[in-house]
């Protein structure tokens, strides 16, 4: 980790009251809502134009349109691939210094003149709060730019072989042969800026298909990284329908590799379509995906209730519970809970909800229409149910935006279906245990869900948290002691789960870009032998 010393993450704005980020952000949010664009599909640099149009909304405001985007089909799916194969024969050649210094200039223009864009354009299209979009749009997506261009440096520097007198042994780090299909989620701009970028730093070649209600940041991305120089067709822009643009692509021979963020449903799709028509592929597609999560909080008796209470709302109202790593289920000993309910309600309390144009607001819309169907089908679901009780929110209003209210339920069944299922909203459900079933409680919070993402325990007795962490060791691939289970930060805590919740590739270490080259070993022999004869041979 030495070569990690002269690289720091990029550090957060506050956009406090009276800064000069503050302004400039909101100016740029006025002027972005105030102007409709038009958002073509972008294969081999051109921008193409098909009629078939989807619109970019504000879910804090749905009736208005901040862009009309025109949707691929088949047959332009077909011309991405060909794109992406013919950019491939140079691309997959460059020098390895030459796309380096491509993301570098592109974490240099995000992190300045692009900076207040790439957030606006996040805070309107996915209703996040200033604070959100910075953490996320700008923050993230330079560190992804900058480490992984490090990590790219390192992993080619790595030729850990023996060579013995006379040879030399070495590894070359080649590109995959094929392209990579990117699927992008929502809820995260910098997540979407990665997935395609991760495999090019590497050489590759990569189709984007970004989420259908996250558009809008998506095109904005497309033209920094031209700007940053990126070459026409190493990435090509191909929004529509995921069956639509993706069959064509999982059935091509030359699908090198998926690299994807969605739900379970989706990934699964995706590995049984790969699964059926192995024996077309070129080479055995690279599959990596982070899908979803139930993530919990293991709160002990030990723990200090105000660490608790703040990761409980930071952790489950955050961004409206829309992260992957949201805090989805807690659970509290009994002996705490009357101290714990009192300062929670009170701090939930004093919670806004409404548009980010405000930046009172903590929290905002959820995505879409269909978020808002299925989150509040799960607290009406509560609400006719004797073993659940709403205890802070459980109100919501879609008549302007897709707003809905931080909702807790507290359960007295740890099999409860909002114990179990993912929701992706602003719902947090509460199981209070006896404190003498601790081992119990372990248990269920290991066995419960068939996630694995993240988890964390809050406890200030050291030998149990040793413990815990030992007993839940495949219960969440980032887990968390004494801080909420969400914000994993690019070269601190590398991200993934495994289970049901992905493939566990780290995203945010060389883990991950490892996956996005093939490894030739190289023998140079310097005396190499002139007869096949071996000495064991010769007559006694």
């Amino acid at each position: 980790m030495n070569e990690l010393k002269g690289l720091i993450n990029e550090p957060v704005k506050s956009y406090e009251i009276g800064s000069e980020e503050r302004s400039s952000l909101k100016k740029r949010y006025d002027e972005l809502s105030s102007n409709e664009i038009e958002i073509p599909i972008i294969i081999n640099g051109k921008k193409i134009i098909t009629g078939d149009i989807g619109r970019c909304v504000m879910p804090h405001n749905h009736q208005y349109t901040l862009a009309k985007y025109h949707k691929a089909d088949k047959d332009l799916a077909f011309q991405a691939i060909e794109s992406s194969l013919e950019s491939w024969n140079e691309w997959s050649r460059t020098d390895l210094d030459f796309r380096i210094d491509i993301f570098c200039r592109a974490a240099k223009l995000l992190a300045g003149k692009w900076r207040d864009t790439i957030n606006a354009a996040t805070m309107l299209n996915q209703s996040k709060n200033a604070f959100q979009a910075e953490i996320d749009a700008a923050c993230e997506l330079i560190d992804f730019f900058n480490f992984n261009a490090l990590y790219a440096k390192n992993i080619h520097n790595k030729q850990e072989l023996i060579s013995p007198t006379g040879m030399k042994n070495s590894l070359e780090y080649r590109p995959l042969e094929g392209f990579i299909f990117a699927i992008t989620p929502f809820n995260f701009t910098s997540i979407a800026g990665n997935l395609p970028t991760a495999p090019a730093i590497m050489g590759n070649v990569s189709i984007w298909k970004p989420a259908s209600s996250a558009v809008y940041a998506c095109y904005f991305l497309m033209e920094l990284l031209k700007e940053a120089g990126l070459p026409d067709g190493v990435i090509n822009f191909l929004p529509g329908s995921g069956s639509t643009v993706g069959d064509p692509i999982l059935n091509h021979p030359s699908l090198a590799g998926v690299h994807f963020t969605g739900s379970t449903n989706t990934f699964n799709h995706i590995w049984k379509t790969i699964g059926s028509n192995i024996g077309q592929y070129k080479t055995y597609p690279r599959i990596v995906g982070e899908t979803g999560g139930k993530d919990y909080c293991l709160a002990h008796e030990s723990c200090d209730i105000d660490i608790l209470v703040t990761a409980m709302v930071r952790g489950a109202f955050e961004y409206q519970g829309q992260k992957c790593s949201a805090m989805s289920r807690a659970y509290i000993p009994k002996s705490l809970w009357p101290e714990v309910k009192e300062k929670f309600i009170s701090e939930v309390k004093t919670i806004k909800v409404g548009s980010p144009k405000d930046f009172t607001n903590f929290m905002n819309a959820v995505i879409d229409k269909s978020a808002f169907d299925t989150i509040s089908e799960y607290i009406q679901f509560a609400k006719k149910h004797d073993d659940a009780e709403i205890i802070t929110g459980g109100n919501y209003d879609d008549s302007l935006g897709y707003f809905i209210d931080p909702t807790t339920i507290l359960t007295t069944d740890p099999q409860f279906k909002t114990m179990k299922e993912e929701i992706f909203g602003p719902v947090l459900t509460i199981y209070l245990y006896d404190t003498d079933k601790w081992n119990e409680t372990i248990r269920l919070v290991d066995t419960t869900s068939e996630y694995g993402l993240t988890g964390c325990i809050i406890a200030s007795d050291d030998e149990i948290i040793k413990q815990t962490t030992k007993k839940l060791t495949h219960s969440a691939g980032n887990f968390y002691i004494n801080d909420k289970p969400t914000g994993a930060v690019v070269g601190q805590q590398p991200f993934g789960g495994s289970r049901a919740s992905g493939t566990n590739d780290k995203a945010g270490s060389e883990l991950n870009l490892l996956r996005w080259v093939s490894v030739r070993t190289i023998k140079e022999n310097f005396e190499p032998p002139k007869n096949y004869r071996y000495p064991f041979l010769e007559k006694e």
